[in-house]
């Protein structure tokens, strides 16, 4: 992780002007506060890509560094959540437009690949803002719809059979709250994760209700979702308009939500594009490729 030489570690103290040192598997970095966070997450992107068994490549330190803020990008606040060793902040400039377009709108929309954070960034205002009781609940959407194949019979209760569809909302969670408080949380309704055909019929107040992989959602089911809204909440649109499953023909939700809607006031409209992605480097190099003219979808 260090490179030869500690390399790597150089090229982290140069970027932010810290001092970092390694010593028995333990990595010191001093200086500036914000110098020193956004160093830190360069460090655990290093780590993590070790554990996935990836080699750590000098485009991959530099991609995680400018990812980071370093180069004289602006520097971003960190979002507070229940995990004090949480990390979170936005990496990039359009990732900072969508948070502070969640604070400062009652309705948002998130449009862009995969990658750039729609759903990571949305489920951390969210539980961030439950942290400051700015809401009381957080409740979670999503449509079921298979990505391409039929998963047939799901054997199990209601959240047994729905899981598949709602595992990465689950997996932001994991990340900036102890699973005993998820867990609880979950029990107490104070989190509630659904799909999106179980939306219909409720007013939803004081709450932060989020609707992912809405590029699935049909033009109705929007319509539906969006006069959910209730006093004191905050709504948050994400999907990415160019994977649609739905069947056929269908129009996509999102895309005729987006048009109809965008240049309101009190509602945001956000589009996030391939510079935004803070996954692997791969998955830009991905997305690139599939984005090139004549690639079908």
């Amino acid at each position: 992780m260090y490179g030869t030489a500690d390399r790597n570690l150089r090229l982290i103290r140069s970027a932010f002007d810290v001092r970092i040192s390694a010593r028995d598997n333990i990595v010191h970095i001093s200086g500036p506060a914000e110098a020193v966070r956004r160093a830190a997450m360069v460090v655990e992107d290093l780590q993590r890509c070790l554990r996935e068994n990836v080699d750590v490549s000098t485009e991959f330190l530099e991609s995680s560094i400018a990812a980071a803020g370093a180069n004289g990008r602006s520097e971003q606040g960190a979002i507070d959540v229940f995990l004090s060793s949480a990390a979170i902040s936005p990496r990039s400039e359009g990732q900072q437009r969508y948070v502070d377009a969640i604070l400062n709108h009652d309705l948002t929309f998130c449009t862009g690949p995969a990658g750039t954070g729609k759903t990571f960034l949305a489920v951390a205002v969210s539980i961030s803002l439950l942290k400051q009781h700015k809401i009381k609940r957080i409740v979670l959407a999503r449509p079921a719809v298979e990505a391409g194949e039929k998963l047939g019979f799901l054997p199990g209760d209601l959240q047994a059979k729905v899981n598949p569809y709602l595992r990465p909302l689950f997996d932001a969670m994991h990340d900036m709250m102890p699973f005993d408080q998820i867990r609880r949380f979950l029990q107490n309704d104070v989190i509630e994760v659904v799909p999106l055909a179980f939306m219909r019929g409720r007013t939803l107040n004081h709450a932060a209700i989020i609707l992912d992989e809405a590029q699935n959602a049909t033009v109705s089911q929007m319509l539906m979702f969006l006069t959910r809204l209730g006093h004191h909440s905050k709504m948050v649109v994400t999907g990415d308009d160019s994977q649609s499953d739905l069947p056929g023909n269908e129009a996509s939700g999102l895309v005729d939500a987006v048009r109809r809607l965008d240049n309101l006031p009190g509602i945001s409209v956000v589009r996030l594009s391939k510079v935004d992605i803070v996954r692997h480097p791969i998955v830009q190099q991905v997305v690139e490729a599939y984005s090139a003219p004549g690639v079908r979808k």
